[in-house]
């Protein structure tokens, strides 16, 4: 008998190169995507062969990596340092400077094997938090969608699905959600008013969205990615959404409140989240697969709109398109 319950489980590797155990466990079908972190990855040519590795084994999986910008960027060596994305607000072509960025961050992530980036931060910057800070495009919300929706266009174009994060807002809570459980204590239409107006807005043009480990108690007792008010009611209903729901790292301390790794998947699946992403930890990630395949999942189908359309070649950086926007960025300093 199979369950009504869908979901899957992306999960990382440990070094450059697939272990033996790293097969086995890629093998199997509740798996359905791996995440790359800076231990992963050396130079372009060693990540593309990583990837191929990962094909070889499993070619449906969906391959992701955190390329934001800033400080959170993992592919760097043989790769743009991009900006801050708060850098290019400052900008009088802020909006072209924006999607140029998304166009060429999307571009070497796709050109190295990899389907996606967790990108754009839909946060707000309130100057609150100092684990969004400069990752967010604006601290006002109209700006904020502005310049996400310009980046989102740049890698749509470059054949990249996009992933607004973290919904609905971590800008305003100020504990680090992977050290602590940060609470946002405002109303829900505080919120509406503010921080959800990004994700409104983007919802029909954002292929994916992830939910903050963030606890909103006038909204839900759960955080967000563990509410089925937030992820059913207000961003499917309410929001119209009907892209995929990645939850956040589930080994992060904001999602301890609700148990060990095999009761944090299940509750984040239960919730609505179409994949749920343990990272770092293999023992959690073993435990939460155990606990899909106890569960009999069924993998949902609208997982496949995630994949890289039209990888880019290595030799992208003689295309027209790639000479400009690298020197549209150089002429705003925002790369060197």
């Amino acid at each position: 008998m199979t369950s009504s319950l869908q979901g899957s489980l992306m999960l990382d590797i440990g070094g450059t190169w697939l272990t033996a155990e790293d097969r086995l466990i890629l093998r199997q079908p509740q798996v359905g995507g791996l995440i790359l972190f800076a231990r992963n990855i050396e130079h372009p040519r060693q990540v593309r062969e990583l990837s191929a590795a990962i094909r070889a084994v499993r070619p449906d999986l969906l391959l992701a990596v955190d390329q934001e910008g800033g400080r959170v960027q993992r592919l760097r060596q043989g790769f743009v340092r991009l900006p801050a994305m708060r850098a290019i607000a400052d900008n009088a072509n802020a909006e072209w400077l924006a999607e140029q960025c998304g166009w060429l961050m999307a571009t070497e992530v796709l050109a190295v094997g990899l389907d996606l980036s967790f990108a754009p931060v839909l946060d707000l910057d309130y100057q609150r938090s100092a684990v969004v800070g400069s990752r967010a495009f604006e601290g006002d919300p109209q700006r904020a969608t502005l310049l996400a929706g310009a980046f989102t266009r740049g890698m749509n174009a470059a054949g990249m699905a996009a992933t607004g994060k973290h919904f609905p807002g971590h800008g305003w809570a100020e504990a680090d959600s992977h050290v602590a459980i940060p609470i946002d204590e405002r109303t829900l239409e505080q919120i509406r008013a503010n921080d959800l107006r990004p994700f409104a807005q983007l919802s029909k043009k954002l292929a994916a969205v992830m939910p903050a480990h963030v606890i909103y108690p006038q909204v839900d007792a759960q955080p967000a990615g563990f509410s089925r008010r937030w992820l059913q009611d207000i961003l499917r209903g309410e929001l119209g959404f009907d892209g995929v729901i990645f939850s956040d790292d589930l080994s992060m301390a904001g999602a301890h409140v609700v148990g060990d790794a095999a009761s944090r998947i299940e509750a984040a699946l239960a919730a609505g989240c179409d994949m749920g992403l343990v990272c770092n930890d293999r023992g959690a990630a073993e435990l939460a697969l155990s606990a899909l395949q106890r569960l009999r999942v069924q993998v949902p189908a609208r997982l496949a709109r995630m994949r890289g359309q039209g990888f880019a070649t290595t030799e992208y950086r003689q295309q027209p398109r790639w000479l400009a926007a690298v020197a549209d960025l150089r002429t705003a300093q925002l790369i060197d």
